[in-house]
């Protein structure tokens, strides 16, 4: 379970921060083009994995893209910035080289929690309409490790920070 939370926190950071309107994107998955950013909203088309899209517009956790002429909303997880690829696999070259030259290896661990303030984590209140939004959200395992495989990520260890001094 701290995979599938680790590999959706690093997704979810990475696709917020870089998606931009009018970048070029192709779907990672077959996925449906909502005619609203809802679940439960319309479905105009259904997409396949590899289609070349251009995003519009973002909404939380949806993007609003533009596909043949259609625009639509679709899972920002759904999407990767730039153009497909078909590239099978990474040699190994790249890394090496990178750490040879910077002394990094060029990956990156991330995590994250959007909309906590310290004042939220004195005074915490429930949100039952953001846990149900939340359980939309959820993936299974395998899916997790899919979209893990295809961004090439692979689960890191952080340790606890310690505790403040009094």
């Amino acid at each position: 379970m701290k995979l599938v939370k680790l590999v959706f926190a690093a997704g979810l950071a990475l696709a917020c921060g870089l998606a931009q309107a009018g970048d070029a994107a192709y779907t990672v998955r077959p996925t449906a083009l909502k005619a609203k950013p809802y679940t439960d909203a319309q479905t105009l088309d259904n997409l396949a994995q590899n289609v070349a899209v251009e995003i519009v517009a973002r909404r939380g956790s949806w993007s609003k893209i533009k596909v043949n002429n259609t625009t639509g909303w679709v899972k920002m997880l759904s999407l990767r910035l730039g153009q497909a690829s078909r590239k099978t696999g990474d040699t190994g070259f790249k890394t090496l080289y990178n750490v040879a030259s910077t002394g990094r290896s060029g990956s990156t661990m991330t995590t994250g929690v959007r909309g906590l303030n310290e004042e939220k984590l004195h005074n915490p209140q429930p949100n039952p309409q953001a846990l149900e939004e939340m359980h939309h959200l959820a993936v299974s395992k395998e899916e997790a490790q899919q979209f893990a495989n295809a961004g090439k990520l692979v689960p890191g260890k952080m340790d606890y920070l310690p505790a403040p001094a009094k």
